[in-house]
């Protein structure tokens, strides 16, 4: 039996949209002819994507996914089969347009798949790290922790964008009204000044003729070399997916950056030892564990380099000296980790370091952005005074000749 996502016109002229179990198409098509729904459009659920969609990753949103492992992991402590819970999740409103890709996963579950391996298949945003947790709950019995705890993760992660974003919100405010302020200036105050002392004859001063001279060559050249941004930009980005090596060489350059690189040697940190203290409180293999938490820092370098090291642990090597052998990860998070291996408490100190790393990451984001408002005040304010210079220079001198 198959879940299929359908959407159509009942009796009245009014449009159904939902799933429906069958055995292929054609027996879909048949049972709601016969609840009374022409069917406008099939697929098996899951396959239907977007009609305008800005990214390539298609699946189950940050917010979907806190949602169903939440709940399913509750349905599975209470005693129901995975295929139980996952009935009445699709069943849950809140879930929307996720249904139909848990009712994939669901008919996968059916065939003999696991549910790591289904929800991996049926959603690409499903990550490695998600998956290997989800295994290891299936291979020790414990897929419902497995499950709450891979929620509590995922929310973490959800609330560190959610506090970057917001962060942003103002010093992106600020520059896209000074950009209108910039662009109504080049476009209508600039050009009518000029216009106007021509007529009378008046020499323009030079703030004037600087500012005007700006004004055209931004607004002659700006859209041309935006556009040629953009299109690197994008040449880069298919550059990066399809040369790993290219990607690698970047992501460790981006640790040498002003200011920013601070940021993501922090962010890295952050990402590694939360990671790592989520896989080992879920049984995950240490070797197999310091794969996926470089995997998860989201930089190909540290994701290469945490490959190598996670060979020297397959061979005896300690957690701590393999970390080391990490460069952004080498400042203080080996201390904590060599601490906790002759302690016996490695997992509680990872949370201990990530909770540090955390405070770390709030510190550096508000003291950054804290600087980073008044300078952009600064610079609008220097530029609506030289416009201001550039347009009543030529009045003040227009007066003194009228005198």
């Amino acid at each position: 039996m198959n879940t299929f996502d359908y959407r159509g016109l009942d009796l009245k002229g009014r449009t159904r949209k939902g799933l429906v179990e069958a055995l292929d198409p054609k027996d879909a098509r048949e049972k709601l002819s016969r609840s009374g729904i022409l069917v406008e459009r099939i697929s098996f659920a899951g396959d239907q994507q977007p009609r305008f969609r800005l990214s390539r990753n298609r699946g189950l949103s940050l917010d979907h996914r806190v949602i169903i492992y939440r709940e399913l992991g509750a349905l599975l402590r209470a005693g129901l089969s995975v295929v139980k819970a996952l009935d009445i999740l699709i069943d849950s409103p809140e879930l929307g347009e996720a249904c139909g890709i848990l009712a994939r996963a669901r008919d996968e579950i059916r065939e003999g798949k696991t549910l790591a391996d289904a929800m991996s298949h049926a959603s690409e945003s499903v990550s490695l790290l998600e998956k290997a947790l989800m295994a290891v709950g299936e291979r020790s019995g414990t897929l419902g922790d497995a499950l709450d705890s891979l929620a509590s993760f995922v929310e973490e992660q959800q609330s560190v964008k959610d506090r970057v974003r917001t962060a942003l919100l103002y010093p992106a405010v600020v520059l896209v009204v000074a950009l209108v302020v910039a662009t109504g200036v080049f476009v209508f105050v600039l050009p009518q000044t000029e216009k106007v002392l021509t007529e009378m004859h008046i020499a323009m001063p030079a703030i004037t003729r600087i500012m005007m001279a700006m004004g055209k060559v931004l607004l002659l050249g700006g859209l041309p070399v935006a556009c040629i941004l953009i299109l690197v930009g994008l040449r880069l980005g298919r550059r990066m997916r399809s040369d790993p090596a290219l990607r690698i060489d970047i992501d460790r350059r981006m640790f040498s950056l002003p200011i920013i690189g601070r940021g993501f040697v922090i962010m890295a940190n952050l990402r590694f030892a939360r990671t790592l203290a989520i896989l080992m409180h879920g049984g995950v293999p240490l070797v197999e564990g310091l794969q996926l938490a470089g995997r998860a820092t989201g930089n190909a370098w540290i994701e290469k380099l945490a490959g190598t090291a996670s060979e020297s642990v397959h061979h005896g090597g300690t957690l701590a000296d393999a970390v080391r052998t990490i460069s952004p990860l080498s400042e203080t998070l080996p201390g904590w980790i060599q601490a906790g291996e002759a302690g016996g408490n490695l997992e509680n100190l990872l949370h201990n370091a990530s909770e540090r790393y955390q405070r770390q990451w709030m510190r550096f984001i508000t003291r950054n952005l804290g600087l980073m408002e008044p300078a952009i005040i600064l610079l609008l304010g220097i530029f609506v005074l030289l416009v201001a210079l550039a347009v009543l220079m030529p009045i003040i001198s227009a007066n003194q000749l009228i005198q």
